[in-house]
């Protein structure tokens, strides 16, 4: 077991585990507009499935909204 940290919350994770992995296992929600941030920079999408966590990564799932003026 390794120990990541996501959104703030220490997980208990094994390893290996990519990014696709870590958003299943979490349940995020609607996956396809989610941003990941690992270590404090921005993954491309297209790196999901293949960026590999490691032990003490910091990972932050980020959803932007878009507003407008009244």
């Amino acid at each position: 077991m390794a120990q990541i940290i996501v959104n703030g919350e220490k997980q208990e994770v094994t390893l290996p585990l990519t990014v696709s992995g870590l958003i299943q296992l979490n349940n995020i929600a609607q996956p396809e507009m989610v941003s990941v941030q690992v270590n404090e920079e921005f993954l491309d999408r297209d790196y999901f499935a293949t960026t590999e966590l490691k032990e003490n990564d910091e990972v932050d799932f980020l959803y932007f909204m878009g507003g407008g003026q009244f």
